[in-house]
């Protein structure tokens, strides 16, 4: 199975897209959506000839890329690019073989988007913590540089640029107009405002029962996160071993 809890019946093209991460062009591929418009394949260190040849590759009508992103108990992040010929967009979303097939949305990007998905600190704790005994993408920095276009934070932190600028450096960007180039992905998305991020409260309303604690909380009005909880359906247990994989809340008990 590519993607654990995704539709078994269905018949799209899906297929592991991880070899694609070495192929020059292919990160203005998938970061281009953030940047100006008119952006040169030479800021990440490409030329027009290798965009030309990503863009074909990734954007295959019958061949949809799936980039999987393995973290911490058995859970995986999912990059999955759409290829309608008529409504293309990418979905991110979390899976876990213990979710009986429920799947947790994080974002969108197409004419309807969705989100963000992810807080900046939600993203590096994602990042750095590979599994390397699932398959995917093991780099801490192609990892981080694949989720970016879910992130949404209105409170990034002095870290968030070098951390971004050496992940692009790692994977082929010019050193020299890293800075810069992680300045503008970071600066404006194209798709959502920055959003707040918070650990639930309980409601004021009488009788309102504890909230689930430990996954963030996001106020974006297209954040899939907003108001509700990631995978719904899934036992507390299950949310609070998310909580702790995605380094927001403490490891369930034995």
């Amino acid at each position: 199975m590519l993607i654990e809890g995704y539709d078994p019946e269905s018949d799209d093209p899906l297929v592991a897209g991880e070899d694609l991460l070495t192929l020059p062009g292919f990160w203005l591929c998938h970061l281009g959506v953030l940047c100006p418009s008119g952006t040169s394949p030479e800021t990440f260190g490409a030329d027009a000839a290798d965009a030309d040849a990503a863009f074909e590759t990734v954007m295959d009508e019958e061949r949809w890329p799936v980039f999987r992103i393995p973290f911490g108990g058995g859970h995986t992040a999912v990059v999955l690019y759409r290829n309608f010929d008529d409504d293309a967009g990418v979905e991110f979303f979390l899976t876990h073989p213990g979710w009986a097939g429920r799947l947790g949305h994080l974002g969108t990007i197409d004419g309807h988007p969705s989100g963000p998905g992810l807080a900046w600190p939600e993203l590096r704790h994602i990042a750095r913590t590979p599994d390397a005994s699932a398959p995917g993408v093991q780099d801490p920095h192609a990892r981080l540089l694949l989720l970016l276009p879910a992130l949404g934070d209105a409170d990034l932190p002095d870290e968030a640029e070098p951390v971004v600028a050496a992940a692009l450096t790692a994977t082929g960007t010019p050193p020299d107009g890293a800075p810069a180039l992680a300045s503008t992905l970071l600066a404006h998305h194209p798709f959502w405002s920055p959003a707040s991020w918070a650990l639930p409260s309980a409601s004021p309303l009488s009788g309102a029962t504890a909230p689930w604690e430990g996954v963030l909380c996001c106020d974006g009005p297209l954040s899939p996160r907003n108001g509700l909880r990631i995978a719904q359906g899934i036992s507390r247990a299950q949310h609070e071993d998310l909580a702790a994989a995605l380094g927001t809340g403490s490891p369930v008990g034995p």
